[in-house]
């Protein structure tokens, strides 16, 4: 079974990023990104009304991370440790080596290269450290850019479910992509 330990948190670091634990200063960039419509139209969870949702949010990741159930960064740039995104692993499945990845950058920063970055980090650290057999990436059909970013790193569609979830009064698609480790 696989025994994933955060403590202490890995920080990763990239030719342009460091990918560091989140704090609760981070909450007014969080939110401003998980209130923002456009940012969230391909990720189904409930927008952010109030700071405090941000602020619940970052609670829920050091509760996964103090139990090891689950991992995120916070994307800063190296000048600057201001919140530009996140990337992490969640729903991890130690009986069965997998874990789910997951990723979000601020618009201004889209299109330079950065998640590529972060990506690459993220997924040399669940292999190589965290010794998964498998990452998976559970995207909306319509999200060329994440669809885009996970071929260009060698994931392949295992899935494609036809609304198979309800958000917001719809039925929505739901394309499942994987990686296996190459070892």
């Amino acid at each position: 079974m696989l025994s994933p330990n955060f403590n202490p948190f890995p920080v990763l670091v990239t030719e342009r990023l460091i990918l560091r634990r989140f704090t609760r200063d981070d909450a007014a960039d969080l939110f401003e990104m998980r209130s923002n419509e456009t940012v969230m139209q391909y990720i189904h969870r409930p927008i952010n009304k109030t700071i405090d949702d941000a602020i619940a949010l970052i609670d829920v990741i050091e509760d996964l991370l103090g139990k090891n159930d689950g991992i995120t960064w916070c994307i800063c740039l190296k000048n600057n440790d201001k919140y530009i995104g996140s990337i992490g692993f969640w729903r991890i499945e130690k009986d069965s080596h997998r874990a789910e990845i997951g990723y979000l950058l601020n618009p201004a920063y889209q299109g330079q290269g950065l998640m590529q970055e972060a990506i690459t980090a993220a997924i040399d650290y669940g292999f190589n450290v965290m010794k998964l057999h498998s990452i998976g990436a559970y995207v909306s059909p319509g999200n060329f850019a994440s669809i885009k970013l996970l071929l260009k790193n060698n994931f392949v569609q295992e899935a494609y479910f036809k609304e198979d979830h309800l958000y917001n009064g719809r039925f929505e698609d739901t394309m499942v992509y994987s990686l296996l480790t190459q070892t």
